[in-house]
């Protein structure tokens, strides 16, 4: 069976042109997600790796849209390749069912990871040359209304931690930064 996985780092992003693609590759069944690749936790990558059994083909357009780094990408092809599955990523001409396949798939992580690296120095360099010139304020702090009461109600112990931070639409690193700094 042919399994395709189409990522965009925003929902605003289009997923047509992937999709396309795996629609004239013939794919049998698509998931899509429309997060960031930085890391693995992607719903519906981690369903599509459930759901993959033995002789499987999972197919990308690239795979900078299956994993952002070597360790990820060499990982997620470990755990296809424990469970039968090969992997074809079509825009380096890449399938894991070939031992130059493989060799390539390794030279290739390292290069994707190498130009995330690069856009990674080249915006910290921009946002450097903003902030000398005055042009990047940074980003604008989480201001909540109701900050101070629901935070006292979690110090009384009145609620949780979990509830303050559903209360305040807050992560937790966020909430506990915050609370820190009150």
């Amino acid at each position: 069976m042919k399994i395709g996985y189409v990522r965009v780092s925003t929902a605003e992003q289009n997923t047509a042109r992937q999709e396309a693609l795996m629609q004239q590759l013939g794919v049998d069944e698509v998931y899509i997600d429309r997060l960031s690749g930085k890391d693995t936790n992607r719903p519906e990558l981690q369903r599509m790796m459930e759901y993959v059994r033995r002789g499987d083909n999972v197919i990308v357009e690239s795979i900078s849209r299956f994993a952002r780094n070597t360790r990820d990408l060499l990982e997620l092809t470990e755990r296809l390749k424990d469970k039968g599955v090969e992997f074809v990523s079509q825009k380096e001409a890449i399938d894991t069912s070939t031992p130059t396949g493989k060799f390539m798939l390794t030279v290739f992580a390292a290069i994707a990871e190498l130009e995330r690296e690069y856009i990674r120095q080249r915006q910290r360099e921009g946002i450097e040359i903003a902030k000398a010139n005055g042009a990047y304020k940074g980003r604008k702090p989480i201001v909540r209304d109701n900050f101070d009461a629901v935070v006292a109600l979690w110090r009384r112990g009145e609620i949780t931690a979990v509830e303050a931070q559903r209360r305040l639409d807050m992560k937790p690193s966020t909430f506990y930064r915050k609370v820190r700094r009150s």
